[in-house]
């Protein structure tokens, strides 16, 4: 069986990961590494080589393929070169963005530093699409489904009709996709399942 490597910040990140893997790329083991300083860390902008120490670590120990799961460590992943796929956790959602050709999307986080760092970077991955954001504080670290759906309903609500799709910008976020989408009438983008699916192809010698 494929191992994957799921790096992550905060223990929320875990299950959608665990989740896209089994939805969409079922033959993947998903091996877990979690630093919960690694959050801490990347919100007071400071470097953390333990994130370059642990890629290397999940490919000494047999990873076929490693998955940042915090958005905020994406050029961690772009720089590895560890000779196995090293994704960062919302490249392919962001491509999506553009395949699909959506001209005007909103991303939305539960704090300000994921906010800004992933619209920077879908900026630059998407030239010539309209970015917006939003932040919704009462989604930070939420597990009940229910809670979560409900705090980014009342974020996206104002900006939907003004937009072609919602962008969640981190993987805790993930879970609520599906009925926020619902809720919106607006197709929501979320990282764990369009990240799946490219380590899938990347590994099994498909196209992305």
């Amino acid at each position: 069986m494929t191992r994957v490597a799921l790096i992550s910040a905060t223990p929320a990140a875990i299950a959608p990961a665990v989740t896209g893997l089994a939805d969409v790329f079922p033959e993947a083991e998903p091996w877990n590494l979690l630093d919960d300083k690694l959050l801490a860390d990347a919100r007071t902008g400071g470097p953390s080589p333990r994130m370059s120490a642990l890629i290397r670590y999940a490919v000494s120990s047999g990873a076929d393929g490693v998955l940042l799961t915090c958005s905020l460590y994406g050029e961690a992943a772009r720089s590895a070169g560890e000779g196995v796929p090293v994704l960062a956790p919302d490249d392919a959602a962001f491509a999506e963005v553009t395949t699909r050709g959506y001209r005007h999307v909103l991303v939305v986080a539960s704090f300000d530093e994921a906010l800004a760092d992933s619209m920077a970077r879908l900026k630059q991955a998407a030239d010539g699409v309209y970015v917006s954001g939003a932040v919704s504080p009462d989604a930070f670290q939420v597990t009940d489904p229910e809670v979560l759906v409900r705090a980014l309903r009342e974020t996206c609500a104002r900006h939907a009709p003004h937009v072609d799709a919602v962008l969640l910008a981190q993987y805790s976020l993930a879970p609520a996709a599906r009925e926020l989408a619902a809720g919106l009438g607006r197709p929501v983008i979320s990282g764990p399942h369009t990240a799946a699916a490219h380590l899938k192809a990347l590994l099994q010698g498909g196209r992305p």
